[in-house]
């Protein structure tokens, strides 16, 4: 109890907050016992909203809504991002909660106010040619058999790299031909596994028994006998990328949104693209389609007939008024 309290002494004394924050962030580090790093990033948000009541003469108490969505709208001008505003308003709003709680206040203004969407980047993905060519390379030592399984396994199956840390011996269904998968909150999933993905897998399989036991339940394992570790993955694929020169960083997740790339396009089914990806919710699988859409403009702007005519007029133009 007494380094909870003393680590919100320290967020206190350093921003000089007001009173009632002070008694906030008491609260939260004492009776809630939330982690350290949360207080500290409340105590920051605060000290931030509390210097901008400063700036306008307000109260931060007794806030407006239209005060709040005043300060909100200039962190997004200040180039926050919307994960930032989020946990901003997350901090104003257990902070405005406390003071309910203590009977100083009755409303909280940040309930209704939401931040700004940040706009979701695009995965990258790989070419299919160069998945190939990376796939196709042959093993120089055991431990290369072992990333090579890896690799075939996360782009067969479109593996999540926890997912594949996590596999066990008995998750493996040969017979079937097939992966029980654990995914996020716990949730299996059956993913069908393809023929060069069970190649691989066999070969390292044979390889295994040089490394550890047979009461090790992991399918892969470091050279120490235990299971691997996420980084060790990360750094097997991408030292693998390097020396057969992939033209952009290897990495597990590149390999799992190119699986769903290349899927999506061939068949167009996205709702088995979200069952094999194991994604809760159809809008995170949308994202292909935009990647999709992409390659298929790219196709249509370098083979269709007048897709070529105007960019040759346009170069025709651009020579005649040069």
């Amino acid at each position: 109890m007494a380094s909870t309290d003393a680590h919100a002494e320290r967020i206190e004394s350093a921003g000089a907050l007001p009173e009632p924050m002070q008694r906030f962030l008491r609260y939260m580090a004492s009776e809630k016992r939330s982690a350290h790093r949360t207080c500290e990033h409340y105590g920051r948000d605060l000290q931030k909203l509390s210097q901008w009541c400063q700036s306008q003469g307000s109260d931060p108490v007794a806030l407006s809504q239209s005060q709040l969505r005043h300060y909100v709208a200039g962190l997004a001008r200040a180039g926050r991002s919307g994960r930032t505003i989020a946990r901003h308003l997350s901090a104003i709003r257990r902070f405005y909660g406390f003071l309910i709680r203590e009977g100083i206040v009755f409303d909280n203004p940040a309930l209704d106010i939401r931040p700004p969407r940040d706009q979701r980047p695009l995965p990258s993905v790989m070419d299919v040619d160069q998945m190939h060519h990376l796939l196709e390379q042959t093993p120089e030592d055991p431990l290369e058999v072992r990333d090579l399984a890896m690799m075939e396994l996360i782009y067969s199956c479109g593996l999540r790299l926890a997912e594949l840390v996590a596999l066990d011996q008995p998750d493996l269904d040969r017979d079937d031909a097939s992966v029980r998968v654990t995914g996020k909150g716990g949730k299996a999933r059956i993913v069908p596994v393809g023929r060069a993905a069970l190649v691989a897998l066999d070969r390292w399989l044979e390889q295994r028994a040089l490394f550890t036991g047979a009461d090790e339940r992991a399918v892969f394992v470091s050279r120490h006998g235990r299971r691997i570790h996420r980084r060790t993955v990360q750094a097997r694929l991408r030292r693998w990328g390097q020396l057969r020169q992939a033209d952009q960083g290897l990495h597990p997740h590149l390999m799992r949104h190119s699986f769903a790339s290349h899927l999506l396009e061939s068949s167009g089914d996205l709702r088995a693209v979200q069952e094999l990806l194991g994604h809760s919710d159809i809008a995170t699988t949308q994202i292909y389609t935009h990647l999709d859409f992409q390659h298929l403009a790219q196709v249509y702007d370098s083979a269709h007939p007048r897709a070529r005519r105007r960019k040759d007029r346009k170069t025709e133009s651009g020579t005649e008024q040069g």
